[in-house]
């Protein structure tokens, strides 16, 4: 938990964490979790909102509204592009330039050209606006995969389209390391759906999950910003979190 007030939660989403259920029978999702820490609140008339939404893969800040004035104060903000976003992520290769933005609308390919995965996106000049800026925190090695070369990358998306850090970062040339669908080969995603993980899978990915985090939101004068999770941080080497310049705290007042 990253902060609690009576308006909203800010929590920090594990990877491989469902945020709400899809279907029934699922396994357990952050919004189960939220609702039985919040008992209390739900019984008095609460009602929980996730306000962000994350991937089961991505790891990070979600904020939930408890109550139906702060989620309808917080859903219209979000609607509006008032809410500042970053994510971190580790990269496929070594950007040629240390900022550079990435211009291009997203459309499900499934609409132009056969897709076996249904709900992969592409650049393509028919899609919605889509924008999304880059920036290098560092360029690495590791000794565990001579010859390939990595970064970190702070991501700034401009706009709030499905999977559009995912998409922009390997439409520039540098996917997003674990990442299934695109990453390397999308025939990893349908392996994964099929086998589940496997070593053959874990050469090609490097990590289980893609490396991909939500690392501040900020709304007017709020700001929360999570580190880079242990995972990742092993992956970049040591004291990678600290020259990510990644902080801890939140900075909140109530306006419900």
């Amino acid at each position: 938990m990253l902060e609690e007030t009576d308006d909203y939660l800010v929590v920090d989403k594990p990877p491989h964490l469902m945020v709400h259920p899809s279907v029934p029978g699922n396994p357990p999702t952050l919004l189960d979790g939220l609702e039985a820490l919040c008992a209390f609140e739900l019984a008095c008339g609460g009602q929980l909102s996730l306000v962000n939404r994350l991937d089961r893969e991505t790891s990070g800040i979600v904020l939930v509204a408890k109550h139906k004035a702060a989620a309808r104060t917080l859903g219209k903000a979000m609607e509006r592009r008032e809410f500042r976003k970053s994510y971190l992520a580790i990269v496929w290769n070594w950007p040629d330039k240390d900022e550079f933005l990435v211009d291009g609308p997203l459309l499900r390919k499934g609409e132009v050209a056969d897709s076996p995965v249904w709900v992969k996106q592409i650049v393509h000049q028919d899609g919605k606006e889509s924008r999304t800026r880059f920036e290098v925190l560092r360029r690495f090695e590791r000794a565990e995969n001579p010859g390939v070369r990595f970064a970190l990358l702070r991501c700034h998306p401009l706009t709030g389209r499905m999977h559009q850090i995912r998409v922009h970062s390997e439409h520039a040339g540098h996917p997003i390391v674990g990442d299934k669908l695109y990453g390397p080969d999308e025939r990893c995603y349908l392996d994964f759906i099929e086998t589940g993980w496997t070593p053959d899978l874990s050469a090609r990915l490097l990590l289980d999950r893609q490396a991909l985090h939500a690392a501040m939101l900020g709304w007017e004068d709020r700001e929360w910003h999570c580190p880079l999770p242990p995972d990742l941080a092993a992956f970049c080497g040591e004291n990678a979190a600290t020259k990510a310049g990644n902080l801890s705290g939140a900075n909140s007042r109530g306006v419900f």
